[in-house]
């Protein structure tokens, strides 16, 4: 039997004693019944206390309120300073040798006459691909 003296009604918790409830309640192994139990609470309490904290944390209840994340800025490290390059040889009759010249990620991919499609493709999808 629990006797109840006193003005009854509604208690007020602080913000304080909920954050600490809740806290009770995240720690490993804690049961969310048995910190309500200790408390004199129902487990509901506690769980709906946890939901607005929640919210809060997350910035509130307004779903399509703007939100707002911390920016980064870095400045951009300068790019090497390259030689000029040795001007491409030229074959016997004054022509282009027909050689492609790519530079993906630093790297320099010369392609001369007669290579396979396939093959320059899959080189350039692995240079693009690898950091």
């Amino acid at each position: 039997m629990e006797i109840i003296n006193g003005i009854g009604g509604r208690r007020r918790w602080s913000l304080d004693d909920k954050a600490r409830i809740v806290e009770e309640t995240l720690a490993p192994g804690a049961v969310v019944s048995e910190v309500a139990r200790r408390h004199g609470l129902t487990p509901q309490q506690v769980f709906g206390w946890r939901r607005d904290a929640r919210r809060s944390a997350e910035g509130g209840d307004d779903v399509g309120s703007p939100r707002f994340v911390p920016a980064v800025v870095e400045q951009a490290s300068p790019k090497p300073v390259r030689k000029p390059r040795k001007p491409r040889r030229v074959g016997r009759g004054g022509e282009a040798t027909g050689v492609i010249e790519m530079e993906i990620g630093g790297v320099t991919v010369r392609v001369g006459r007669g290579a396979e499609a396939k093959t320059v493709a899959a080189v350039i999808h692995a240079l693009k691909a690898s950091p």
